[in-house]
């Protein structure tokens, strides 16, 4: 009767170690796809900050050729007053010069 109750213990101990094998046989491979998923995640957002990187750039060279066609925008409208104000002071000298002449 003891015999029989310690091979019964001896058989369920040989399935729980066949069963453990199993297990970690499965976590094995599961560590490997985890650690393949996390380079793949990695690279992916390695990939999106130098991304992300070059649009800040893209964004910071936007806006100072923003600002300096502002200014140029600028400088140009005071140039079209200036000539405006000049074309009006030659077209009042003509007059007068006209109204000399006659």
């Amino acid at each position: 009767l003891s015999k029989d109750n310690f091979d019964k213990v001896i058989g369920m101990c040989d399935r729980m170690v066949i069963e453990l094998k199993k297990e970690q046989q499965a976590d094995v491979e599961k560590k490997g796809y985890c650690a393949a998923m996390l380079d793949v995640a990695d690279d992916k957002k390695k990939s999106l900050e130098r991304v992300k990187a070059d649009e800040e750039d893209a964004i910071a060279k936007a806006k100072e050729a923003i600002a300096t066609l502002t200014e140029e925008l600028a400088a140009l409208e005071a140039g079209i007053v200036a000539l405006d104000k000049s074309v009006v002071e030659a077209t009042e000298q003509r007059k007068e010069e006209n109204a000399d002449y006659k």
